[in-house]
């Protein structure tokens, strides 16, 4: 039986994706494709949006009504959100209102928010990561080892590239990898930042981790951890050749998140990453 999904942010650069690549994998029933009101696609089949074929699903503004008396079914699925931090909250409130799993790909939440996603989790299964990415995943998880493993001697530096069109810096992800190392060193986070450096007494300040964040062209993404002492530098490296390895990565959370109990998971969880 194929589970239900609905996309949050269905006419994005992902969401389009993550239509797409779930049409073609044939294990989703996609249900709803919700967009914000006033965008030019609303209407119009979401399937012909993300350039897929038709699959009778229109874009639409709103969530599905609830059904059977006002109560959801329990096969409500799971819904994948990569839209603005600014539409979070109503899918937030959509999938704990009506016990659909969540999740949530959308980067630049408020602490607000991110309390709110904990909130729902106790009612729904729920994962939400700065990147869906499998090898980026991976990345997340050697980090802090290798952090530890080398010492204080090595001074860090996260440099991330993206689109010119993306609006938060720096990253999610950079800085996941950035709580991630200050978690194994014992650093402050994220007191112990340095975002970019300017001026003429701009000296590394020990104990500190560099984040820069680049902005060009169509850059889908890369992330880059520079591990460097006097006498050698150790760089871990990772690169998104396209939008498809964060849709397969969220198709896949999504699977695996179905019919879990409450609670609030990751895709180390998703992953089996210890």
């Amino acid at each position: 039986m194929k589970s239900k999904l609905i996309v949050s942010g269905a006419a994005g650069r992902m969401g389009r994706r993550i239509i797409a690549l779930a049409i073609d994998a044939g294990q989703f029933d996609i249900i709803a494709a919700v967009e914000r009101q006033d965008h030019p696609d609303i209407g119009k089949d979401a399937g012909l949006v993300a350039a897929a074929g038709p699959i009778n699903v229109k874009l639409d503004s709103v969530y599905p009504a609830p059904r059977r008396g006002g109560i959801y079914p329990p096969d409500a699925g799971v819904v994948i959100d990569f839209s603005q931090p600014a539409a979070a909250d109503k899918t937030i409130d959509y999938c704990a209102e009506n016990g659909a799993a969540l999740v949530l790909g959308t980067t630049g939440l408020t602490p607000g928010q991110l309390g709110k996603i904990k909130t729902a989790s106790e009612k729904i299964p729920a994962i939400y990561a700065t990147n869906m990415s499998v090898g980026m995943n991976v990345l997340f998880a050697l980090v802090g080892k290798v952090a530890s493993m080398l010492g204080d001697d090595y001074d860090i530096e996260i440099i991330e590239q993206h689109h010119r069109f993306k609006k938060d810096a720096p990253s999610g992800s950079a800085l996941t990898l950035a709580e991630n190392i200050c978690k194994a060193t014992g650093k402050k986070f994220p007191d112990c930042l340095t975002p970019g450096r300017s001026g003429k007494d701009a000296l590394r300040q020990k104990g500190t981790i560099g984040v820069h964040a680049i902005r060009a062209g169509d850059i889908t993404g890369i992330h880059s951890v520079i591990f460097g002492t006097l006498g050698e530098k150790l760089t871990l490296n990772h690169t998104a050749h396209s939008r498809d390895t964060f849709a397969r990565g969220a198709l896949r959370a999504a699977q695996w998140l179905i019919g879990k109990k409450p609670a609030l998971y990751t895709m180390s969880d998703v992953l089996g990453i210890k």
